[in-house]
C-alpha cells in the first residue's frame, strides 16, 4: 500500500463514521466525571468497543481501559495510543444542547475530544487490521488532572507490557490554533510539575497586644518574597531562567483585630531541568528553616513531586510532522514553543519513543475562542474529523514503516 491510497482509504473511512464519533464527544461532553471518578465515563468507552468487536480489559489503573487490535504479524511492532477521560471541577456556561449535566464538573480540558478521537481511531484501525501489520494498544487513562496522575498508575499496573509497547502517541485540543492545524514540537515540550504547601503556625491573639502575639501572617508573606528572590537569584547563577514558581492560595482565618493561630500557602513550581528542579526543593527547605528560626515559629513544607517533563522523541517527531503535511495537505503543521504547563502523558515519554502533538479547535467565525480550563471552553467539531483520520494515518505509516519524500 502506498501512501497515497492509505490517505484516500482513511479520509473515506474517517468520513464514514464522523456522525458517530460527534455522538461519543457529545454524550462524553454531557457526562463528566472527576479524576479518579470515571466510572460512567470508563463504562460508554467499553460499550463502544464492544459494538465493533473490539477486545479490551478494564478496571486498570483505577478506571482505566487498554483495548488491543491486533494485526497480522502482531509481534512485530506494537504502537500505543493514550487518550485521557477525566473532567474538570469548573461549572460549564455553554449553552449548548449536550452541556453537562454535572453540577460544578466539565470537560474543560477536551478531554472527552481525545476519548471521543482513540475510539474513532479503534473503528478506523480495527477495520483495516487485515491489511496492516502489529498491534495497536488503546489507553484510555483516567486521571490526568490530578496527582499522582492516572499515567503513572497505568504504568505500575503494567500497561506498557503483555505486549510490550514501542511507541506512544498522543495528542491534545489547543484553542490557540484554528481548527485545520496541528502543532509539534521536538525534544523538551512541557514542564514538571510540583505542588508547594506551606503551614505556618505562630501565636494568636488581640492585633492591638503585638507583644503578646507572633503573627503568621507576617512570616508567611516574607516566606513567598524570599523564596521567590532566592530562588530567582538561583536560576541567574545558573543561567537557568526556564521555571514557573507561583503561589495562588494564601490564606489565615483572622480578622482586623484578630491574628490567626496559622496561616496557609499554596504554590506551584514549573521546571525543565532534573538538576535544577532537585536543587529548588533544597532551597526551599533551607527558606523554610530561615524563617522558622527568624519568627520562632513552626514552618511545614511539603512538597508533592509532580509529573516529569514531557520529552518527545525528535526522530519521531520529525517523522510525524512530515506524515501530518501529507495528509493536510496544507501548510498546516507548526511548530510549538516549550509550554510550561505539564501534562501526565511525560510518564509514557519517559518509558518509550513518544510524540505527543497538538490539534487545534478554534474557530474564530463561529466565536469558539475560549481555552481550556475555562467555563467557555469549546471546539469546532471539525477537529474531530481530522483529529480521527490524522492520528490513524500517523499509526498507520508507522505500522508499515512507510516513507514520504
Amino acid at each position: 500500500m502506498n501512501h497515497e491510497y492509505i490517505k484516500n482509504v482513511v479520509k473515506k473511512n474517517t468520513q464514514s463514521i464522523l456522525k458517530e464519533v460527534i455522538e461519543i464527544r457529545r454524550w462524553i461532553h454531557q457526562h463528566p466525571e472527576l479524576s479518579f471518578n470515571e466510572k460512567n465515563t470508563s463504562s460508554y468507552v467499553c460499550s463502544v468497543l464492544k459494538k465493533y468487536n473490539i477486545p479490551f480489559e478494564n478496571n486498570i489503573g483505577g478506571y482505566g481501559v487498554v483495548a488491543l487490535i491486533q494485526c497480522r504479524n502482531p509481534q512485530s511492532q506494537v504502537i500505543g495510543i493514550r487518550a485521557d477521560m477525566d473532567a474538570l471541577p469548573i461549572q460549564e456556561k455553554n449553552e449548548i444542547s449536550y452541556k453537562s449535566i454535572n453540577k460544578g464538573v466539565m470537560h474543560a480540558c477536551g478531554h472527552d475530544v481525545h476519548t471521543a478521537i482513540a475510539l474513532g481511531v479503534a473503528i478506523v484501525l480495527n477495520s483495516l487490521k487485515g491489511k496492516l501489520f502489529g498491534t495497536i494498544k488503546l489507553i484510555f487513562q483516567p486521571a490526568e488532572e490530578k496527582l499522582p496522575g492516572g499515567a503513572s498508575i497505568m504504568i505500575k499496573d503494567g500497561v506498557l507490557m503483555n505486549p510490550k509497547i514501542d511507541k506512544m502517541f498522543a495528542l491534545h485540543v489547543y484553542p490557540e490554533f484554528e481548527v485545520g492545524y496541528v502543532g509539534f514540537r521536538s525534544g523538551q515540550y512541557m514542564a514538571a510539575c510540583d505542588e508547594l504547601y506551606i503551614t505556618i503556625k505562630g501565636k494568636g491573639g488581640h492585633a492591638a497586644l503585638p507583644e503578646k502575639v507572633n503573627n503568621p501572617i507576617t512570616a508567611a508573606a516574607e516566606t513567598i518574597l524570599l523564596i521567590k528572590k532566592n530562588i530567582l537569584d538561583f536560576a541567574k547563577k545558573l543561567n537557568s531562567n526556564k521555571y514557573v514558581l507561583e503561589f495562588g492560595d494564601f490564606h489565615a482565618y483572622g480578622a482586623s483585630n484578630v491574628i490567626p493561630e496559622k496561616a496557609f500557602l499554596q504554590g506551584t513550581l514549573r521546571t525543565l531541568d532534573e538538576h535544577f528542579r532537585n536543587e529548588v526543593h533544597k532551597l526551599l527547605i533551607e527558606q523554610t528553616k530561615q524563617i522558622e528560626n527568624k519568627y520562632s515559629i513552626s514552618c511545614n513544607l511539603e512538597i508533592k513531586k509532580g509529573y516529569p517533563t514531557l520529552y518527545n522523541d525528535p526522530t519521531l517527531t520529525e517523522k510525524c510532522k512530515i506524515i501530518s503535511r501529507y495528509f493536510l495537505d496544507t501548510d498546516s503543521v507548526r511548530d510549538l514553543d516549550i509550554r510550561m504547563a505539564s501534562e501526565d502523558f511525560s510518564y509514557f515519554s519517559q518509558e518509550c519513543p513518544s510524540c505527543f502533538f497538538r490539534l487545534g479547535v478554534a474557530n474564530k467565525k463561529k466565536g469558539i475562542t475560549h481555552l481550556v480550563h475555562t467555563p467557555n471552553f469549546n471546539i469546532d467539531e471539525k477537529s474531530l474529523e481530522l483529529g480521527v483520520g490524522l492520528m490513524s494515518y500517523i499509526v498507520i505509516s508507522n505500522l508499515l514503516n512507510l516513507r514520504i519524500i
